[in-house]
C-alpha cells in the first residue's frame, strides 16, 4: 500500500530528536511521500534542511516542498518574507504554495486591519502560485465563504488541497468544483466529528487526501487518556486511511490507491 501524507510539519522541533527514526517508520508502515509545508518565513530554512535530509537518508518517505505564510501568523509575516518566498519558490523545487489562506478563528483575527492584512497576503501568495505555476495547500478557519470568494476573483485554476478541512458539505463542493481536493486528517477517526463525515460521503473518495498534519490532529485512538497532549507522527497515517475507510465502507487498500492518484494529482506530480 502506498500513502501519501499530504500535509506535515516534520521539519519543526517536535522531531528533531529522532526525526530519522521516525521517517523509517512512516516508510515501513506504507507512507512513501510527504509533503513539508511551510508557516513562516523563519523557519524555511530549517523547511529546506529537514526536505533535504529527507532526500538523503535511506529507507525515508520521498519528501516535497510546500513554502508559504500562514494566515494565523499574519501578525509575524513582513512584505520582505513574500520576496524570499518568491526566491525559494525560484530556487527549490517545489509542488505547492502553501499552507495559505485565511484564518477567523480567533477573535482578533476578525478585527478589519488584521483581516485586511490576512487577505492582503493570500492574494499575494496566490499571484506567486500563478506566476510560478503552483498548486495551493488551503488553510480555512471560520473563512470559507471568504476565501472561495477570493479563489474565484483570480480566476484560480492549478487546484491544490484543502487541508484540514472544517467547512461543511456545500463548502466542500465549492472547492472541489474549483478543482481542489479535500484533506481529511485524524480527526477522521473521531465518531463525534459528524459534519466531517457527512462532506466525505457527500463528495466521495475520488475528491479525497488524507494527512497527519503532525505534530499536530493526533487521530484519536492514538491519543492516551494521562498525557494532556500526544504529538501526532507521519507513522499516524495509516489509522487516517482505516478511519476514513470505515466512514466510506470502501475496503482500505482500495482506498489507498485511489487517495495516492488524488494526492499526485492534486499537486501535479509525475511519477
Amino acid at each position: 500500500m502506498q500513502l501519501f501524507d499530504t500535509h506535515t510539519h516534520f521539519d519543526v522541533a517536535d522531531f528533531d530528536h529522532d526525526r530519522q527514526h521516525l521517517a523509517v517508520q512512516a516508510k515501513q508502515v506504507g507512507v512513501e511521500a510527504l509533503v513539508l509545508i511551510g508557516f513562516v518565513e523563519s523557519r524555511f530554512d530549517e523547511l529546506i534542511q529537514t526536505h533535504q535530509q529527507l532526500q538523503h537518508w535511506e529507507n525515508a518517505p520521498q519528501s516535497y516542498l510546500a513554502p508559504g505564510l500562514h494566515p494565523f501568523y499574519i501578525e509575524q509575516h513582513q512584505q520582505a518574507h513574500l520576496q524570499r518566498l518568491e526566491q525559494v519558490l525560484k530556487q527549490h523545487d517545489c509542488v505547492a504554495v502553501g499552507e495559505i489562506g485565511l484564518d477567523t478563528f480567533l477573535k482578533q483575527h476578525k478585527q478589519p486591519d488584521l483581516f485586511a492584512r490576512q487577505q492582503y497576503y493570500f492574494n499575494a501568495q496566490l499571484e506567486l502560485a500563478m506566476q510560478y505555476q503552483k498548486s495551493v495547500l488551503l488553510h480555512i478557519r471560520k473563512a470559507h465563504a471568504q476565501t472561495l470568494a477570493i479563489l474565484k476573483q483570480h480566476k484560480f485554476k492549478l487546484g491544490g488541497i484543502a487541508h484540514a478541512f472544517s467547512g461543511g458539505v456545500e463548502e466542500a463542493k465549492a472547492l472541489v468544483k474549483l478543482g481542489f481536493k479535500i484533506g481529511v486528517t485524524g480527526q477522521i477517526t473521531n465518531p463525534n466529528a459528524k459534519k466531517l463525515h457527512q462532506v466525505v460521503q457527500a463528495i466521495g473518495a475520488e475528491h479525497l487526501v488524507i494527512e497527519t498534519d503532525c505534530p499536530d490532529m493526533t487521530p484519536l485512538c492514538c491519543q492516551t487518556s494521562t498525557e494532556h497532549r500526544t504529538r501526532n507522527t507521519p507513522v499516524n497515517l495509516p489509522y487516517v486511511l482505516e478511519g476514513l475507510s470505515q466512514v466510506l465502507n470502501i475496503e482500505s487498500e482500495k482506498l489507498a490507491k485511489r487517495l495516492w492518484e488524488n494526492s499526485l494529482d492534486s499537486l501535479s506530480i509525475q511519477l
